[in-house]
């Protein structure tokens, strides 16, 4: 016995007069005069089935059937007549006529509509997920998923990366958020940890000498949820490479990205290779280290021009070594007034600025607020340096260089909405010499701004001689279209530099050792220089499929408040499992009752 000789979305002309087996969901039925036309769906696509009364019995079957019930069919296939032609399917110029019908599974009724896309709360879809999972564009993202982890897995093997698998039980990390802990039953008051990444082990995979690994590596981070970040677990690919440079990490980065692009998408890459943006001149420039480069607007800084300036404003902050920052947006000086209203609105109400000073050059005359107190030097200055014209707008903020900037970065993204971006460019970048400390305000120290494992640039020399926060760290992001895919590093594969690292960021030697001995312990031991990055599974999907909800990409995903609505995740366990990993529940009020 065979369910189906083909496939729903196979058949074609050339298949007519043939007797053959379908089997599938029905996704669609209609009557229609003494004849029933069903629609039957399964993952390659619909096949459109006549059912005639001549065949009473099964007839008699599928009128009381419900959609989404399972059936396998034989029958033989005919064209369609020239009128019901359906040239949206490729399926379209035949149909199957039905002479034998099998229920595999009757269906109840449904909690939403499949066939057709209707809004339907996302709790409910995450509820129904073997049912939301049917839904046409979801199903298709997940196939693409799969086509692109495929993809991804030939071009490294192909490039000479060996895949190897890390632990999934490992020990606690200071670093990064918060740990998934995992009792011990057999060492009592000890607990594993989910990794956050395979950071440790891949690094470790180097000093074994396994020269190129990666893994399409399941990560584990207790965080909150956002549209671009699932609660609870994420898939990356990780990768480490030995004696590997920056630069070479890059271009094998860019031709896999390339790769995919050709591959699986009618998308096109900005430039290659990917722009190279220093962190500092992404911050000054763009306002951001994760900057959407299809944007054209640009962030200029113009605090010179105003040093000992009449203007009070700008001249106690150019005193005072903070900045002012100028946004030009070419042809919007006629914009209505409502225009300036809602940017300034933007700016007190979500960035917390008192104002958006502005000067606009129209045609006949300069509006704004400043233009009066500012100097003629200034005003000509100003001309010069932003290449004015009649017709342009320029916005201003002043204040903490860090600050400042990340306002202007959301002014530009808010100006940015006027211009159209071409959802089909993919404006790739790399965001390379982060500082490789940053002083942490909350607890009033210096602390690491990125992974603890990166090299200094200057290596051991740089950590002595250098004030600890104009120390660069061979670290990088890899941005598209305003999206950080993954951050990464080459790494610090000295003892010695390891320690003066961490000494700096208020560790002792006794709790390096403690939390990382058997790193120590590896590099004593000779260890390459090596390099490596993790772009988000998740995410890269995302940004070719163009979704904007994380959880359409996953097959089943936890809802925003790390709940699986379909299992009922995270759940009670009884109290004998309990007892057998010495566990005692001490539940906040509310919880316990």
């Amino acid at each position: 016995m065979t369910y189906r000789t083909h496939f729903c979305g196979m058949l074609r002309r050339e298949h007519i007069s043939e007797e053959v087996k379908l089997a599938g969901w029905i996704h669609r039925k209609r009557d229609h005069g003494g004849l029933i036309f069903v629609d039957l769906r399964d993952h390659t696509g619909i096949c459109q089935l006549v059912f005639e009364p001549d065949y009473a019995e099964i007839f008699h079957q599928i009128e009381h059937l419900r959609v989404e019930s399972v059936i396998t069919v034989q029958g033989k296939v005919v064209p369609r007549a020239e009128d019901t032609i359906n040239e949206h399917l490729p399926t379209g110029e035949i149909e199957l006529r039905v002479s034998a019908l099998t229920v595999e599974n009757a269906a109840a009724p449904m909690p939403f509509p499949i066939a057709d896309e209707v809004p339907t709360s996302e709790d409910l879809r995450l509820k129904y997920r073997f049912l939301d999972l049917r839904h046409k564009h979801l199903h298709e993202n997940i196939l693409y998923r799969s086509k692109m982890i495929f993809e991804i897995r030939k071009y490294l093997v192909g490039l000479g990366f060996n895949e190897i698998q890390t632990p999934i039980l490992t020990c606690s990390s200071p670093e990064g958020a918060r740990d998934y802990l995992v009792p011990s039953r057999l060492h009592p008051g000890k607990f594993y940890a989910l990794p956050q990444a395979p950071q440790q082990f891949k690094q470790l995979l180097m000093v074994a000498g396994f020269d190129k690994y990666f893994q399409i590596a399941p990560c584990f981070r207790d965080e909150d949820a956002r549209a671009d970040r699932s609660p609870g677990e994420f898939y990356q690919l990780d990768m480490e490479m030995s004696f590997i440079t920056q630069d070479e990490l890059f271009e094998v980065l860019e031709g896999l990205f390339d790769h995919l692009t050709k591959t699986l998408s009618h998308k096109r890459i900005m430039q290659l290779p990917f722009p190279r943006i220093k962190y500092l001149d992404a911050m000054n420039r763009y306002g951001s280290d994760k900057p959407d480069l299809r944007n054209p607007l640009v962030i200029e800084d113009v605090t010179d021009i105003f040093v000992g300036s009449s203007f009070k404003v700008f001249a106690q902050n150019t005193s005072k070594g903070k900045c002012i920052k100028a946004l030009v947006l070419k042809g919007k000086a006629n914009e209505p007034r409502l225009f300036y209203d809602k940017a300034e609105d933007y700016a007190k109400t979500e960035l917390g600025l008192p104002g958006l000073a502005y000067i606009r050059y129209r045609e006949n005359e300069v509006q704004s607020p400043i233009y009066k107190f500012l100097s003629e030097t200034e005003k000509a200055r100003l001309v010069e340096r932003l290449q004015l014209e009649t017709g342009d707008v320029v916005f201003f903020a002043a204040g903490a260089w860090e600050k400042t900037c990340k306002a202007m970065g959301a002014i530009r993204n808010y100006f940015g909405k006027n211009y159209p971006l071409d959802k089909d460019l993919l404006a790739y970048c790399w965001i390379v010499d982060f500082p490789m400390f940053e002083y942490n305000e909350e607890q009033k120290k210096i602390d690491f701004s990125h992974n603890p494992f990166s090299m200094p640039q200057g290596g051991l020399e740089a950590l002595l001689t250098k004030d600890p926060l104009e120390v660069i760290a061979y670290q990088y992001d890899i941005v598209c279209n305003g999206i950080e895919l993954s951050s990464g590093a080459i790494r610090n594969h000295k003892p010695e530099i390891m320690y003066k690292a961490f000494e700096i960021a208020g560790y002792t030697k006794e709790e390096v050792d403690e939390k990382f001995g058997h790193m120590i312990r590896a590099f004593e031991h000779g260890a390459p220089p090596h390099g490596g990055i993790a772009p988000g599974i998740d995410r890269i999907v995302m940004l070719y499929r163009d979704e904007h909800n994380i959880r359409e990409v996953i097959a089943f995903p936890m809802n925003q408040k790390a709940q699986d609505l379909m299992t009922g995740a995270p759940s009670p366990v009884s109290e004998k499992q309990l007892r057998e990993l010495h566990i005692k529940l001490d539940l906040p009020k509310n919880d316990a009752e």
